[in-house]
């Protein structure tokens, strides 16, 4: 059984932590809309697994966030996430906070 996602809003900033996967996200993609209102980073540095299914909907929260006027960066990126989005050819997508900086 994974563990549940939990998601908190600071200021601009959603906060991911948790497991995201496909088993997981279902109550964060009922609130996504609501949830990225005047996001601009996304902290995933809590986070322990993510799935493709995960990063898919990391994406989508991304586009939300474009289709509101801002584009949201992330923050907290470990190894695993970023062999992942790399794979997937997502580096121009998922942008980290600490590669523009």
């Amino acid at each position: 059984m994974s563990e549940p996602l939990r998601w908190q809003r600071n200021a601009s900033t959603l906060s991911l932590s948790g497991m995201l996967d496909r088993d997981t996200l279902l109550a964060l993609w009922h609130e996504r809309e609501t949830a990225m209102l005047d996001v601009a980073t996304i902290d995933v540095g809590a986070l322990d697994r993510v799935d493709s299914a995960g990063l898919a909907l990391l994406v989508h929260l991304r586009e939300i966030a474009r289709a509101q006027g801002s584009t949201p960066v992330f923050t907290g990126i470990n190894d695993k996430l970023q062999s992942l989005i790399t794979l997937y050819n997502l580096q121009q997508i998922i942008v980290s906070a600490e590669k523009i900086a």
